[in-house]
């Protein structure tokens, strides 16, 4: 184990955080925690000791506490946490300070999550001198306290196959939402009843929480990127894109797509969504083994600028696509990459670049590829091209020979766009 016999891994789990006065936001577990133990509570901390006789594996929870349940709910408490989740020891969360100084005794290094948490900076530091103060009944204290992501990010960006199966499910869930919104929208509804019907329709399926506030700007909110107003009525003759993914079993989807809100595309959306389609076609191609993380998006740039210069938003000809791409001429109408990496966390762990390098492609790594084009109500652009923002998302899975796109059941060819939007409503819905 990368912990090595001679460390101590410290992980906490996510606490309860207050929303309004006695009022919590839903919780949801610290993903390191849950990665690493699948234990859902919070107010729990665990230690991983290897090749500690006594147990590798000792979870510090709250105890179980009929009063509380009955307001609150079940606890596993800390027979729950040896029998349901694998735990060599459990204590309960109060006897902390009484068993860490012992687990840290004659080991050289602690892994934890380091500067993330002051709470938990200054235990670390009151255990290690627990510790030192045997010194002269021959016990060791640890040395080096190392960031914990080192390691389990690390480990995380590695999908395995129940992690990919929970992927490709999210994504199927996700898909099925999207395509809904396109046989529902018509003119005249508002932002907030796609984004109601996204998350009604993952709920439906099994996956009640979002991975991220859901995306649905209609029109020119479209080239607001991380808009989440939602509040705007769908018109007429726009396009609106909606960035919306569902999370499942603690693992998220990220699909995005850009439709017409009466099922047809204008001319000028319609060469723009090519221009879009074609650079994440050309990112897409890119992801293999072997390929450096950094391929899609130069790929998607390099069409993207091509699509830019032959619709007269850039000037110049196709030999000068290096020089633009350098000069960054087309960030104006692009300025985000072409993906991140996808897993527990919507934008999950993971080094982009090793070594001052950016680092090749695995088997097993997920991640998104998602150009897009924005040209703002304002931007220096023709008129007819205003105001029009297209983004196109898939969840992408690194095989050995090649990707899977976990994502492909929503339609992005046009054709196949107008197609689906057109029999909905033919019949009627």
């Amino acid at each position: 184990m990368a912990v090595g016999t001679d460390g101590v891994l410290i992980i906490p789990a996510a606490a309860e955080v207050v929303r309004n006065r006695d009022v919590h936001y839903p919780f949801r577990q610290d993903s390191d925690f849950s990665y690493l133990t699948g234990f859902p509570e919070p107010d729990a901390v665990a230690v991983i000791v290897p090749k500690r006789k006594g147990g590798e594996f000792v979870l510090f929870c709250r105890p179980r506490n009929q009063e509380r349940e009955v307001w609150d709910g079940h606890r596993f408490g800390v027979d729950g946490a040896v029998a349901q989740f694998g735990a060599d020891e459990a204590y309960p969360l109060e006897e902390l300070d009484e068993h860490l100084p012992e687990l840290l005794a004659d080991r050289k290094r602690v892994f934890y999550p380091l500067g993330t948490d002051a709470d938990l900076d200054l235990k670390v530091m009151d255990w290690l001198r627990a510790v030192r103060g045997k010194a002269r009944a021959g016990v060791s204290a640890p040395t080096e306290l190392i960031a914990s992501e080192r390691i389990v990010h690390e480990q995380r960006l590695i999908k395995v196959r129940p992690e990919l199966e929970l992927m490709r499910r999210a994504a199927r869930i996700s898909a099925a939402a999207h395509c809904r919104l396109m046989r529902q929208c018509r003119p005249g509804m508002n932002e907030q009843q796609l984004e109601a019907t996204f998350i009604a329709a993952c709920a439906e399926s099994g996956a009640r929480f979002q991975a991220y506030p859901p995306i649905v700007g209609g029109g020119r909110n479209a080239c607001t990127l991380h808009y989440v107003d939602n509040c705007a009525e769908l018109r007429d003759g726009d396009l609106v894109l909606v960035d919306a993914g569902c999370e499942l079993g603690g693992y998220a989807s990220d699909i995005t797509r850009t439709f017409p809100v009466n099922g047809c595309f204008t001319p000028p959306q319609r060469a723009l969504y090519q221009v879009a389609l074609e650079a994440q076609q050309a990112a897409l191609a890119e992801v293999r083994p072997g390929k450096r993380w950094n391929a899609p998006h130069q790929a998607a740039l390099r069409a993207l600028t091509r699509g830019l210069l032959e619709l007269g938003l850039l000037e110049g000809t196709k030999r000068d696509v290096p020089k633009l791409i350098k000069e960054d001429k087309y960030k104006p109408f692009y300025m985000h990459r072409t993906g991140h990496w996808l897993g527990m966390d919507v934008h999950d762990v993971g080094d982009y670049k090793r070594d001052g390098r950016w680092r090749e492609l695995r088997p097993g790594m997920v991640l998104t590829v998602e150009p897009g084009l924005y040209v703002g109500p304002d931007a220096e652009a023709p008129e007819e091209f205003r105001g029009i923002g297209i983004r196109i998302e898939d969840d992408v899975l690194v095989t050995e020979d090649g990707h899977e796109v976990l994502s492909r059941d929503v339609p992005k060819e046009i054709a196949e766009i107008e197609q689906l939007m057109s029999h909905a409503a033919r019949r009627g819905h």
